[in-house]
């Protein structure tokens, strides 16, 4: 067994490799933040964070499929103000990008 071929154990040293680097990742996070004091300008930033990642994930995809997207992102929006329900607001989004694909946007 050699660098340039790992074997039949190849694939499984890659995910224990991985699952270690993804703890270690988390675990830094956890060490790190035991050094920052929780300023309630600290906790806004915290709070803000995962609506933050979602846009940030979100945006790019409005960009790149364009006005169905878009439709159907603001439909999703408007089902989960309305409804409070993350089911919902999935369905409304999925109904409305494929009725905007089927009429030809």
């Amino acid at each position: 067994m050699t660098l340039s071929d790992p074997g039949p154990w190849g694939a499984f040293i890659a995910i224990g490799a991985m699952a270690m680097a993804t703890y270690l990742c988390r675990l830094a996070g956890v060490v790190l933040m035991s050094f920052v004091p929780l300023t309630p300008h600290v906790r806004r930033g915290l709070a803000a964070l995962p609506g933050s990642i979602v846009v940030a994930t979100v945006l790019p995809l409005i960009e790149r499929l364009g006005l169905a997207a878009a439709v159907a992102l603001l439909a999703a929006i408007g089902a989960m103000f309305v409804t409070r329900s993350e089911l919902v607001a999935l369905l409304t989004g999925m109904a409305m990008i494929s009725a905007a694909r089927f009429f030809g946007f």
